[in-house]
């Protein structure tokens, strides 16, 4: 069976800007919430199913070098906390531009940032910060 490997360096626009330059990580988790649909007589738990449809509860957790700079990473994530943004993810550069079954863009519209640290400091290492998005509605694009 033929397999595909790439190395992981995945790209990524926050707000509609590219943070790409400034990403070491980052993990995109698509989840349907479990509804129980277990009933009077069944003898084990049953979840979902066909006519039950449960919430999308996505997260996106990505760590960023700290940059001041105008555009980069506090002057994008600081005026995020407490609204609604749009990311895009893709395995590859290209895949943001043009998605594809190898490369995929997905788009998770409408995840909150609940909090963000403006400063993480420790001496003699390069500042890092790690977002987490939750909610919002994600999408795949393979076209």
């Amino acid at each position: 069976m033929a397999t595909s490997v790439y190395l992981s360096s995945p790209a990524l626009t926050i707000n509609s800007v590219d943070l790409t330059d400034q990403a070491t990580s980052a993990v995109l988790t698509y989840n349907y919430e479990q509804l129980e649909t277990t009933s009077f007589g069944d003898t084990a738990r049953k979840f979902g199913g066909a006519a039950v449809t449960s919430l999308q509860n996505n997260s996106f957790e990505v760590t960023l070098y700290q940059s001041y700079a105008a555009s980069e990473t506090e002057a994008s994530v600081f005026g995020l906390v407490g609204i609604q943004t749009t990311i895009t993810v893709s395995p590859t550069a290209a895949g943001l531009v043009t998605p594809s079954a190898t490369s995929p863009k997905y788009t998770l519209t409408g995840a909150y940032l609940e909090s963000h640290t403006p400063i993480n400091a420790s001496l003699g290492e390069l500042s890092t910060i790690t977002l987490t998005f939750t909610g919002g509605t994600l999408t795949k694009a393979v076209s």
